[in-house]
Parts: C-alpha cells; structure tokens; sequence
C-alpha cells in the first residue's frame, strides 16, 4: 500500500508537486554527484511517489545532493529536485533518523548557520567548524591549502548588504 500522506507531506514541505514526476532521467543524467548516490534524483523521487518514507529519509542521496540545481534545470516538469532535497534532510533530521553519512546533518546545521549569519556561504569558516565538529583536523588539509593559497577561499567572510533580510527569511523559515 503507497503512503500517500508522505507524498503530500514532502509536497507541502518542498512546495514542489512530486507527482508531475514521469521519471525521464533527465534529472539523474545531468547530475555531477549522481555517481556517488544509491538512487539518483529521479529515483529518490519515485521512492517519494511509493510513499517510501524510511528508505528515502534514511538515504545517503539526500545528503549527498550539492543543491545545485542542474537536475531541477533539467527537468521538464520543473519540479526544483533541490528542494525536495532540501525538504527530506529538514524532515530526516526532524525525525532523528541514522543516516550513512553521519556528519552530514552536523554539516548541514553548519552550512545553514552561516548563511544565515552572514548572508552568504565562506569556505573557510565552514572547513574550520566543522573540522572543530568532527575533530578530523588533518584530513584533506592539504587541498584546503592549496585552495587558499590559490585565492579559493577568502580568509575573511563577505557579508551581504540586506543582512536584515536575509535574518528575517531565515525566522520566517524556521517557524
């Protein structure tokens, strides 16, 4: 039996009609990250459509998915996958579900804190927090220089010049 309620749940949440989904692959196919996912966009949203709740909120995709908004593009529906993306880790992270890649919440939580305290992402401020996080100081630390030292990463972050909205948008989204 299909969990319907689920499908209007991630519906609501994304605000992105999933069902408008024929699974053309164009998604998936477009995708820079599809090679690492179990699933691939098109199919985590097919899992969506079957009302397979605990294996979609469960994935390693949706915390593997760059946001970056290829697949959504791609699609001739254009249903925005990013969002639906986005939508699943709010509702896995809600629900407290284990997931493969455990510091993948934690970077997440990171990643958004930023944004919403400067109004843009900076590089730098992510790699420390979340290295303080995960306490794995030296891993990577190689490209991360060489990153910086080719301009890559600024050392200070930008804020944005509405700092105010983009704070009133953040409340507006947590609620």
């Amino acid at each position: 039996m299909i969990d319907s309620a689920f499908l209007r749940q991630v519906d609501a949440a994304s605000e992105q009609t999933i069902e408008l989904c024929y699974h053309c692959h164009k998604c998936t196919a477009g995708c820079p990250v599809a090679v690492e996912m179990e699933y691939g966009p098109d199919r985590v949203l097919r899992l969506v459509q079957l009302g397979e709740k605990e294996r979609v909120l469960t994935s390693r995709d949706i915390w593997i998915c760059a946001s970056c908004e290829t697949c959504g593009t791609r699609c001739p529906n254009e249903i925005n996958i990013a969002e639906v993306m986005d939508a699943l880790r709010v509702m896995s992270m809600a629900k407290e579900y284990s997931t493969p890649e455990p510091n993948a919440p934690a970077f997440h939580r990171l990643f958004l804190g930023i944004v919403g305290r400067t109004g843009r992402m900076h590089e730098a401020s992510l790699m420390a927090l979340y290295k303080l996080r995960t306490m794995d100081l030296l891993a990577d630390m190689d490209s991360g220089i060489r990153m910086f030292l080719k301009g890559k990463i600024p050392l200070l972050p930008h804020r944005v010049k509405d700092i105010k909205e983009v704070r009133r948008i953040f409340r507006e989204a947590g609620k």
